[in-house]
């Protein structure tokens, strides 16, 4: 199976993604109705093409239309990205990416929020991670 690196994925593929993500479930035409400056419907088919050449997307036939859907789970796709960022920008260190999104953030933990990740820290740490 192709590579499924998000790496490898242009600017205008991870706009795609993006769309595909959040619709679960897309047609070409769904695809270039939310692209910013969309291309034209050729491109945009093509583009499914190639990310689906790449591993990123599979499709079923829906009478005369192709519906596209991710071939890895938002969530898997999410920490995989995550995986990515904290070893390419944080030298693969959870606690300075943590620290980065604590400082970056407008707004104040709720109490609630600071209680789940307390919650979480500590279920890591039973973990033995």
């Amino acid at each position: 199976m192709a590579k499924k690196a998000t790496e490898d994925l242009s600017r205008r593929e991870r706009q795609i993604m993006d769309i595909v993500y959040r619709c679960e479930r897309v047609t070409a035409a769904e695809v270039r109705e939310q692209l910013p400056q969309a291309p034209g419907y050729s491109t945009v088919r093509t583009l499914l093409r190639i990310l689906e050449e790449k591993g990123h997307l599979k499709h079923v036939r829906d009478g005369m239309k192709y519906v596209y859907q991710p071939t890895v789970s938002r969530t898997r796709a999410r920490r995989s990205a995550l995986e990515n960022v904290v070893r390419t920008f944080f030298e693969g260190s959870t606690e300075k990416a943590v620290t980065a999104l604590l400082d970056m953030s407008e707004t104040e933990l709720s109490d609630e929020e600071r209680r789940r990740l307390v919650k979480r820290i500590r279920t890591t740490r039973e973990e033995g991670r």
